[in-house]
């Protein structure tokens, strides 16, 4: 993406798209909003407050998009409070059959195709050039809407559907979560306001997929989080 850009970027302060606002601004994009989605998500209350704080920190405007018919047409784990969202033992994030199998519990029917034309609408409205998410390559693998084919494929579909050609980009797509948390660790990210967590605790589970993913990262860059962990 060039320089001096407008743009809208999807802030649920977790780590990839926490990574994806700090870079929008090194590369001296204006970013005119941050969007955070409660669609009904267990950790949508940390999910708000900790992408408030990382906003009012990079000093850029933020809303919250309630989308409480989300409920109408999932099953996903992650908003059904009967189905349990696998922990522990249930989850191999080496093990790309088990991965796939897990994946279908927290799939969200469409979330991200939601999401990023919801920002586009945004982003025609205020003049914005591009809409950045945040995805990466690792969970690419098991979620087809984290991947790079998805960015360009949206990208085509709204050259359609705004007025303005707004595009879809992301400076984490192509990496994985130890690069992205190197990646952080250079722009000076404070760790402490993020939320990776499928749960809305005291701290970070330290259990669901995402907080083993983040967790390896983590350690693997030599980054010392343990405090924001629940042992």
């Amino acid at each position: 993406m060039k320089s001096k850009k407008k743009v809208v970027v999807l802030l649920s302060a977790g780590l990839d798209s926490t990574i994806n606002a700090f870079e929008a601004l090194k590369h001296h994009h204006e970013i005119v909003l941050a969007l955070t989605f409660n669609y009904g998500q267990r950790a949508a209350k940390k999910e708000i407050e900790s992408a408030g704080k990382i906003a009012a920190y990079l000093k850029i405007p933020h809303k919250v998009v309630e989308l409480p018919w989300f409920k109408d047409f999932n099953k996903s784990s992650l908003l059904v409070e009967e189905q349990k969202v696998p922990t522990g033992a249930q989850v191999k994030i080496d093990d790309l059959q088990t991965s796939t199998e897990t994946a279908k519990s927290v799939w969200v029917p469409n979330r991200n195709g939601i999401f990023l034309n919801i920002a586009a609408a945004y982003a025609e409205a205020l003049g914005a050039d591009a809409v950045i998410p945040g995805f990466n390559a690792e969970e690419a693998a098991t979620f087809p809407d984290n991947s790079k084919e998805f960015l360009d494929q949206a990208t085509k579909a709204l050259w359609y559907s705004t007025s303005n050609h707004v595009t879809v980009g992301c400076y984490t797509a192509h990496l994985i979560k130890k690069d992205i948390v190197r990646l952080g660790q250079g722009l000076k990210v404070p760790w402490e306001l993020i939320w990776p967590c499928y749960f809305s605790g005291d701290q970070w589970c330290g259990q669901c997929e995402s907080c083993l993913r983040s967790k390896r990262a983590f350690l693997s860059a030599g980054i010392d989080v343990k405090s924001l962990f629940r042992e």
